[in-house]
């Protein structure tokens, strides 16, 4: 027979065990906030603010003028994110329009003109040029790597030996940017029809790890993929820039 000391201690021990269990499920699944100390506020926890969608049928980060120049029919956008407006470095991505969403399909670093970009572009400022340019012709030394663009194959693309070395592969690949050009003519075609000082022979090659007289150049496996995936059927564009410009 218990006594009833021993009976009290038991029924106390008992009381503890369930307080001690209530407190534990009101401290797991409390809506209250509390404050780093362990002091709690006594107010529900809020919801932060929903994340903005994102516009799929513009372009990121690029100006109604520059949207505005994107011909209606085009399907398929590489557009140029330069770093800074005198900087020689930027990002390529490759936009592809289904339905009426821009769809980010590729991206790759890129290199601009070395002293970065221009709205009014000058044969020898060594910036590339701020705009929307058709891409309607390739070329290079290599073979047709299986483009659906016309395609020149040819060694006078060749780049000088008297160039550094580094330079020498920029031109197995090329696509020409339709700036101060006949569309659809070979890459070398010579044609200027706004005139030399306005520069000319802008094209997308191969990187050499550094900034470029005005065109924009694209790793190897940039070059290629863009070959075999831009379809003129699509009419493709390459819309180009700093990123301060692409928005204004």
């Amino acid at each position: 027979m218990q006594s009833g000391g021993t009976r009290r201690a038991r029924v106390a021990m008992a009381a503890l065990g369930s307080l001690l269990t209530m407190a534990a499920l009101s401290a797991c699944g409390s809506a209250h906030t509390a404050h780093p100390d362990g002091r709690h506020t006594g107010r529900a926890a809020r919801p932060g603010p929903a994340a903005a969608t994102p516009d799929r049928t513009r372009i990121p980060d690029v100006g109604d003028r520059l949207h505005r120049d994107i011909p209606a029919d085009t399907r398929q956008v590489l557009a140029v994110y330069g770093d800074g407006k005198d900087s020689p470095d930027s990002t390529a991505v490759l936009f592809t329009k289904r339905g009426s969403a821009w769809d980010r399909t590729r991206s790759w670093p890129a290199h601009n003109g070395k002293r970065g970009w221009t709205l009014d572009h000058h044969l020898g400022d060594r910036r590339s040029p701020v705009g929307v340019f058709t891409l309607t012709a390739a070329g290079g030394v290599l073979d047709d790597p299986g483009t659906a663009l016309p395609y020149s194959q040819d060694e006078s693309y060749e780049a000088p030996r008297d160039w550094d070395e580094s330079h020498w592969h920029d031109f197995d690949y090329v696509i020409a940017i339709d700036y101060n050009r006949v569309k659809g003519t070979p890459p070398d075609d010579a044609e200027q029809p706004e005139g030399e000082d306005k520069g000319g022979g802008i094209w997308l090659h191969l990187d050499h790890g550094s900034g470029t007289s005005a065109c924009v150049s694209l790793p190897k496996e940039a070059m290629e993929y863009l070959l075999r995936t831009l379809d003129p059927e699509w009419h493709p564009v390459v819309l180009m820039g700093d990123r301060a410009d692409l928005k204004g």
